[in-house]
């Protein structure tokens, strides 16, 4: 299934960049706030830090094609009740997602809001002093962003999304915000 699943997302890319006329490439940091509630329940909202990239093919002048890469990692720690008394855990956690999906932006001066839909796998391993786990998911990202260009071909951008992945069989809502800096071609 994930084989196909990355054939079908190579397939994608390669044909929506053959067509481009033009796009943009982005690198920046990225900020996610999760709930690993499946992982254990004493968990809260971990805030994990990162980097998100993307590349983006222009299909029609104000519609392109996103390829989303993105990989956060963080730590918590907890004190756990066991019957033996209270026992202080530290749980880590690396999460990345590769996402693919259409982006509406129109450019106003030297502003260009946008906004995407996308959808693709995301990927979760935990350790620390737990048993390490690692679990694969449908993952869906809707959001938007603005871009702010400050020469010809370079730009900065903010963007925030709506991340939900469903790791260990439950359903995590996560937010993702980002920022860095815009190549365009």
């Amino acid at each position: 299934m994930r084989k196909m699943a990355y054939i079908v997302l190579s397939v994608l890319l390669l044909v929506s960049f053959v067509a481009a006329q033009s796009g943009n490439i982005f690198v920046g940091y990225s900020f996610e706030n999760t709930n690993w509630a499946g992982l254990n329940s004493s968990l809260s909202r971990p805030n994990l830090n990162g980097w998100e990239a993307s590349l983006e093919g222009k299909v029609l002048p104000h519609l392109g094609i996103v390829t989303d890469f993105a990989s956060h990692y963080g730590s918590q720690s907890f004190t756990e009740l066991p019957p033996s008394g209270p026992v202080k855990v530290n749980v880590t956690g690396h999460e990345w997602e590769v996402l693919f999906g259409p982006r509406l932006s129109i450019p106003v001066g030297n502003l260009t809001p946008f906004a995407e839909a996308m959808i693709g796998v995301a990927h979760v391993h935990n350790g620390g002093d737990f048993p390490s786990t690692a679990n694969t998911s449908f993952a869906t990202a809707i959001g938007g962003g603005l871009d702010y260009r400050l020469i010809k071909g370079l730009a900065v951008r903010l963007e925030a999304d709506y991340l939900q992945t469903r790791f260990y069989s439950t359903t995590q809502d996560n937010l993702r915000l980002s920022t860095g800096v815009v190549l365009r071609f």
